[in-house]
């Protein structure tokens, strides 16, 4: 066989059967063995590979699998690069499988080449760069296992058009290394255990680390055994459902005050698979200022990194609860539970007016509809943040979002790849006005496949989020946040062939709603929104 149907007994040796992508003249060998095996691995060819990179990152969220991309040299590589960050950034299996010229062109300039591998190289785990067609069997394997041992990640393979060509032989595998799995310390271990038992007000922040391990009953168990509250990042959001008792919600810059207070008053933390980035921590050098620091994380680097802690734990989070817990002893810390209550009396709450749309009824309503088993996928902006606040019946992998990144575009394609895999369950793509000009001709992607995704956009005909800086901060200067465009979404919609309705008013809202899930295939769904609505809470970080 060539190197292009080894590449495909690879794939399903992996047990790979969908595959994102865009085919060019560097993949051509590529793309013609994918029609050879065009029974065994389905391949969804999206309207832009940056598209096909989030395709493949929202099936990797859902699913928990390692999401495929595959691209051709030169800007089908580059088109990527938002994608692989985006994934990068939030701990997100995926191999990444691009096109290059042929050995003999490389470093010539040619004609759509580009060191794709250097390019990538901070914002992968690993990279291949294939030079022969012996050295492909390995770099795939190794790039599977990579992608899912440890904290997760994307890596590239890049393979030059005359490899993908080459004569090869496929050989089965010998048996795969283990995954590397980072050692607990049993001293560090009893130690956190003895600062929870003694702590009068323990709390747990827990963040997205704790989505692949699996490990939601396990925190609920700690939660309940101990009596010990909990507050939870962007990226954590469906780990714990909203109305369980010790769940205070969301934390950090746009989080509850009542969490927030917590992390404030707090004097003993665990810290479970969150980074602590800027947007949770907010000030590093005040950040839980009366706690005594335990951080668990599978990534050792991240121990310390931001906030200084007084007990690092290195390893999953899974298997961390699994050997703490037997540690912790049953108490009951109704004093501290008290206080907690009279703060969440305080939190603010937005008041319905069913004169017009407000967001968080939009959100309501899309629970109320769509029922415990939707799944919510966002763009970035305003609209992200009313989701996180105010989506209901969140399950685990349920809530994808670009956290780290922040990349405004990732909502489409993500929900494309995570329908691809919801087996029937609801998909929501909720976002906004701005988002959706980046990403909107993945509405052809949806329309190709009948894939049934249902966006809401949430139009306030402006760059929410930053114009919302713009009132804080910079005396209400609307500097290039009003682009005053003129997109009629109804139409537009009807021109990629998918149904569109326009609503103002929650009513109007809800049937519309009910319409498009019964219709089996993509719709959009445009909600006219004040352009004065704020995501409240809002914190300034410092530097800000």
């Amino acid at each position: 066989m060539n190197g292009s149907e080894l590449l495909m007994r690879l794939l399903l040796e992996q047990g790979v059967d969908l595959v994102f992508g865009y085919p060019g003249g560097a993949v051509l060998h590529i793309y013609d063995a994918l029609y050879k095996y065009s029974g065994q691995i389905r391949h969804v060819t999206t309207a832009h590979e940056q598209g096909a990179a989030h395709a493949a990152d929202g099936y990797a969220r859902l699913t928990g699998k390692t999401g495929v991309v595959f691209a051709t040299s030169g800007p089908g590589a580059t088109n990527l690069v938002t994608g692989i960050a985006a994934a990068y950034m939030d701990s997100v299996p995926m191999v990444v499988v691009t096109g290059n010229v042929g050995t003999g062109l490389i470093g010539r300039d040619s004609f759509q080449e580009v060191y794709i591998a250097g390019i990538t190289l901070p914002i992968t785990k690993h990279n291949f760069v294939v030079r022969h067609a012996d050295e492909l069997a390995p770099a795939i394997r190794a790039a599977f296992q990579i992608a899912q041992e440890g904290r997760k990640g994307p890596v590239l393979v890049d393979i030059p058009k005359d490899v993908s060509a080459a004569e090869c032989e496929y050989r089965p595998p010998c048996s795969p290394r283990p995954a590397a799995i980072p050692l607990l310390n049993d001293g560090g271990l009893a130690q956190a255990a003895q600062a929870l038992n003694k702590a009068h007000r323990p709390l747990i922040l827990f963040g997205g680390g704790v989505q692949p391990s699996n490990a939601g009953e396990q925190l609920r168990t700690l939660c309940e055994k101990g009596d010990i509250p909990a507050v939870h990042t962007l990226m954590a959001a469906g780990v714990l459902g909203c109305g369980e008792p010790r769940n205070l919600g969301l934390a950090g810059m746009h989080g509850n005050a009542s969490a927030n207070k917590a992390l404030g008053e707090a004097d003993t933390l665990l810290i479970l698979g969150s980074r602590l980035s800027d947007r949770v921590a907010l000030d590093f050098a005040r950040f839980a200022p009366k706690a005594f620091k335990i951080h668990a994380d599978i990534d050792a680097a991240e121990l310390g990194k931001n906030v200084a802690v007084d007990i690092p734990l290195a390893g999953d989070a899974g298997a961390i609860l699994e050997r703490l817990l037997p540690l912790i002893e049953t108490k009951s810390r109704s004093e501290w539970r008290a206080q907690i209550a009279r703060w969440q009396a305080e939190d603010f709450h937005p008041q319905d007016d069913d004169s017009h749309l407000k967001p968080h009824q939009i959100m309501r309503a899309i629970g109320d509809i769509a029922g415990e088993d939707a799944i919510y996928v966002t763009d970035v902006g305003q609209h992200q943040l009313w989701a996180a606040q105010y989506a209901r019946h969140l399950k685990p992998r349920s809530f994808l979002t670009s956290g780290g990144l922040g990349a405004m575009g990732y909502g489409y394609g993500a929900a494309i790849g995570a329908a691809m895999a919801a087996g029937g369950r609801p998909v929501a793509h909720i976002t906004g006005d701005g988002s959706l000009h980046m990403n909107m001709a993945e509405a052809s992607t949806a329309v190709r496949y009948g894939v049934p995704v249902i966006t809401v956009i949430f139009n306030n005909r402006a760059l929410g989020m930053v114009r919302q800086w713009q009132d804080a901060f910079f005396g209400q200067r609307h500097s290039a946040t009003e682009p005053e465009r003129r997109t009629d979404y109804v139409k537009l919609a009807e021109g990629f062939g998918l149904r569109g309705f326009r609503c103002t008013g929650l009513q109007q809202f809800e049937a519309a709603l009910a319409q498009a899930l019964a219709l089996g295939g993509p719709a959009w769904i445009e909600c006219l929104i004040d352009r004065d609505e704020k995501v409240l809470p809002m914190i300034s970080t410092e530097g800000d």
